[in-house]
């Protein structure tokens, strides 16, 4: 993003997931023993560079700079050097999609920064095809660690893509870990994206765990998957003989370790501003203790960064600098996307959209990713924070009752009582409409009112909606609403509607709020998983 921020910047407490106090740093490992530390990271989203950050706890919110591929790596550097030289890295998917840079150069200015840093594995998320299927395989086979994924197939010839599982040795302890990507992507993702690839589901993990064990030898075994944190929970009790669970896709902040499964489940935020440290011991083979801590990385607390990443950002930016950083408009507030039914940036992004095709009603997805948008200048590289992939706006024309069946299926998309249910990301955001509904509430019965422009929504009455464009999607097919009429496709896309938005309104101001309201709920939920209770 373009701004960046000197000192922390408070801001209002909010209710959020509990986030203790990190355990202090372990020590030496006792005698027979032998300690084997693991980093992880998941959801980078193309954020190379330090960025604001929103952290929240019981404390109250505070925005911080952090991440940076050059700051983190510099701290893996510092974890290893403490642990002996040897620790095991791994990145849990959807990192080369998210950012002006990623999306310009579909994905490959992100190769030499990644390959300069000290990964020892990667698993692709379900958002790594979003330049399509054979530039996946031309990004994976470039960079210079492995990449590993159980359940993703070429369609034709059935053949995985990926080998499963990867095995590296650490202090003398080897070190196993099988890999599972998000089954759901032909669906979540424009269909255009996948086509040509075959996801497999997770009934080859039990097997893939004893193959680990029993042929390959491993003294540990862990289970990175890109699936979410909810998922992640409920397979952990499907896939036995898993030493720890490491989660990755909804970009949840796991403080403390999930007991679930007779095993861990984790997961270490997103955009390179935290970082997941695992610690285990093992002795006789096998796992005696373990540990876990996720580390906040901020500037304050780890100031340094890797000269090497550092150089290596520098020039693949320099091509694309110019073009990201033309300023487009400016906001007076802050903007944000950190809350399952209503962030402040789609409240602005959905008005723009309704603004720019004058609809009754726009949605914005319920997309996780861009980090925090400060007061001031608003540049290109920040629209594609907004909206990391681009197409046209499309309207079309719907009724009461589809609107009621969409928002139906998008609530059990997200609040499921099942965790297995749950599917894709936050509750949609829309302009020109209100929402009431209770989330515990039985499949199809959550929606306790639906209003468009203050009047009651009537079933059989059409109403005029704009959202985005999903390749391959039908050519009547509206944000997932199947069958609406008139569709037709608008020739601007969502980045110029907010830039029009911006010159129109600005400095723009956070859009009046308590249009998706859950009635059994806190006004801001920063998690899927808490929301449910399922873990604290």
């Amino acid at each position: 993003m373009s701004r960046l921020l000197p000192v922390a910047l408070a801001l209002p407490a909010v209710l959020a997931a509990c986030a203790p106090k990190a355990p202090e740093a372990t020590g030496p490992a006792p005698a027979g023993r032998t300690k084997v530390t693991v980093l992880y990271v998941a959801d980078l989203h193309g954020q190379i560079d330090p960025h604001p950050e929103l952290f929240w706890g019981p404390g109250g919110e505070r925005t911080e700079l952090a991440g940076g591929f050059a700051r983190l790596t510099a701290a893996v550097e510092k974890i290893r050097a403490e642990e002996g030289g040897e620790v095991l890295f791994l990145d849990a998917g959807d990192t080369i999609q998210g950012s002006g840079l990623a999306a310009l150069s579909k994905g490959e200015a992100l190769v030499d920064p990644l390959k300069a840093m000290p990964f020892d594995g990667a698993l692709p998320g379900n958002w790594e095809v979003a330049y399509g299927p054979q530039v996946l395989r031309e990004r994976m086979a470039q960079l210079d660690y492995p990449v590993f994924a159980a359940n993703i197939h070429d369609g034709a010839s059935g053949e995985r893509l990926f080998p499963a599982t990867m095995l590296k040795e650490v202090h003398g302890v080897k070190v196993g870990v099988v890999g599972y990507t998000d089954p759901d992507v032909p669906l979540r993702q424009p269909p255009a994206y996948s086509e040509g690839l075959r996801y497999s589901d997770a009934a080859q993990l039990p097997g893939l765990v004893t193959e680990l064990r029993e042929v390959q030898g491993a003294d540990v075994v862990l289970l990175m998957t890109h699936i979410g944190l909810s998922k992640a929970i409920a397979l952990a009790s499907d896939v036995p003989g898993v030493d720890a669970h490491l989660s990755a896709d909804t970009h949840e902040r796991t403080y403390a370790p999930i007991e679930a499964g007779g095993s861990w489940v984790v997961e270490p935020g997103a955009f390179g501003s935290f970082l997941g440290r695992l610690d285990l011991w093992v002795e006789g083979g096998a796992v005696v203790d373990r540990k876990w801590e996720l580390i906040e990385l901020t500037a304050a607390a780890w100031p340094d960064e890797d000269p090497g990443v550092a150089a290596a950002i520098a020039t693949a930016r320099a091509p694309y600098q110019a073009r990201l950083d033309a300023v487009v408009g400016e906001v007076a507030e802050p903007l944000a996307r950190y809350a399952v039914v209503e962030t402040s940036l789609d409240l602005l992004l959905a008005d723009a959209l309704r603004d720019a095709t004058g609809t009754e009603i726009a949605l914005s997805n319920g997309f996780r990713f861009g980090t925090p948008l400060m007061p001031g200048p608003v540049q290109v590289d920040d629209l594609w924070g907004f909206y990391p992939i681009v197409t046209s706006l499309k309207t079309g024309k719907v009724t009461g009752k589809q609107l009621r069946e969409f928002w139906e299926q998008e609530l059990e998309n997200v609040f499921a009582l099942d965790p297995k249910a749950r599917f894709g990301g936050w509750v949609p955001r829309p302009s020109g409409m209100t929402l009431t509904f209770v989330s515990d509430a039985p499949k199809g019965q959550r929606v306790r009112e639906l209003k468009v422009h203050g009047e009651p929504v009537q079933d059989d009455r059409l109403y005029t909606l704009t959202a985005c464009e999903r390749e391959g999607d039908a050519p009547d097919t509206l944000c997932r609403i199947k069958k609406a009429q008139d569709v037709q496709t608008v020739p601007l896309n969502a980045h110029e509607a907010v830039q029009r938005y911006l010159q129109a309104h600005g400095p723009a101001k956070v859009p009046e709020g308590g249009r998706v309201v859950a009635l059994d709920l806190p006004a801001v939920v920063r998690s899927q998983v808490f929301t449910h209770g399922e873990a604290h």
